[in-house]
């Protein structure tokens, strides 16, 4: 099944496109999405073609929130740990990866992100996403309480310069002094500003969006709770039509009544799936570390060794997909798919993936009836083959 040099045409497959699900085929040439086609009009007849015997096809997942997998963690500033995740990630369906880091001292920050630019420039991930360090104490969650820190606009210039334009996404708590400026500094440098890690009430976080930011990090984790008489952020990101909401649908974080709800009140187009994936990812139980944290992962279930906090997720991005199917009513294939492809990617302003249309990037991703990856395609070639 290897890419002919004219290209490879994906035949008997049903396909989910931005129109909606429907039988066909797909073409791709030069890495690139070349044309699609119905059931009822011929693929092309050159070059390689290959009969998916009527899977689903869909985008590559694009996961905008990710730590580590494999054993490797995006915080190290060697670049082969950086990449075991990426590979991992990418035999498992997931073509595009933005590196996540967690909170660190300012030196381990700059030294993190600058590392990270270069496999950014190379092509091999989607940006740098900072889950901090400007966030709340009391919701830092599995991050090192010892190193957060009051947003810091020379600091924030220090780290853009040292990502060399790859800062995609920052996590801020709107309730700290400074959280506004720093938001509105980041929309001018066309960085996205995400709510996470709050104490901030329902006001505080409105001004959050009214000042730019557009992500509320992992919706319900290590956020104020929803209450009646104060909503906090959990209500003014749903209730915001501007805002991308992640979830993280591990089984664990959040229950699929509460899912459900996310789904209901913000609509597919607005929820995008995310794992907040570990090292851990893709071993066994045992401890492992996020950042300098100790975790001890049992059944799958990462929690702080000294705290039991939940630390992080276990899985990988078509995992979410299946599982929402599965568990969250009234959510299908196409809208969990769409969640996890076309959701975050445009949240991030990634326009060339998370699609299939004419033109997008030739990530592809084969799931059979039980919706259990089969075949991987990434810019055009099998990274997993059927």
């Amino acid at each position: 099944m290897a890419q002919g040099a004219t290209g490879t045409t994906l035949t008997n497959a049903r396909l989910i496109t931005p129109a909606g699900v429907r039988g066909g085929w797909l073409r791709t040439e030069g890495g690139r999405i070349a044309a699609l086609g119905s059931a009822d009009d011929a693929p092309p007849a050159d070059g390689c073609a290959v009969d998916v015997g009527g899977r689903w096809l869909l985008p590559g997942a694009v996961d905008i929130h990710i730590h580590g997998g494999a054993g490797a963690a995006f915080s190290h500033t060697d670049p082969d740990q950086a990449m075991a995740v990426v590979e991992y990630n990418r035999s498992q369906g997931v073509t595009t990866v933005v590196a996540g880091l967690v909170s660190a001292t300012p030196a381990d920050t700059l030294a993190q992100v600058s590392a990270l630019a270069e496999l950014a420039e190379a092509g091999e991930i989607a940006g740098i996403y900072l889950e901090g360090p400007y966030i709340s104490a009391a919701k830092c969650g599995a991050h090192d309480p010892a190193v957060l820190r009051d947003p810091d606009l020379a600091e924030f210039t220090a780290i853009l310069k040292a990502g060399r334009g790859h800062v995609a996404m920052i996590t801020i708590a709107p309730e700290l002094p400074g959280s506004l400026e720093l938001i509105r500094a980041a929309a001018a440098e066309g960085v996205v500003s995400a709510v996470g890690h709050t104490e901030a009430g329902y006001d505080q976080t409105r001004a959050a969006f009214d000042a730019g930011a557009t992500v509320a990090t992992h919706i319900y984790n290590q956020m104020r709770p929803l209450h009646h008489r104060e909503p906090g952020p959990i209500a003014a990101a749903l209730n915001d039509e501007r805002v991308t909401v992640e979830l993280i649908n591990d089984g664990v974080h959040v229950h699929p009544g509460a899912a459900e709800l996310v789904f209901n009140a913000a609509g597919a187009g607005r929820v995008a799936l995310i794992t907040d994936a570990m090292a851990a990812t893709g071993l066994g139980d045992g401890e492992y570390t996020l950042g300098e944290l100790r975790v001890r992962v049992h059944n799958g279930e990462a929690r702080l060794v000294d705290s039991g906090q939940i630390a992080s997720s276990t899985i990988v991005l078509p995992d979410a997909i299946r599982r929402a199917v599965r568990t969250i009513n009234g959510v299908d294939l196409e809208a969990a798919a769409h969640s996890a492809t076309a959701v975050p990617a445009r949240a991030l302003g990634l326009d060339d993936v998370g699609s299939l249309t004419v033109g997008s990037r030739a990530d592809l991703l084969l799931l059979d009836e039980d919706l259990t990856v089969v075949a991987v395609m990434h810019r055009g070639s099998w990274v997993r083959r059927l």
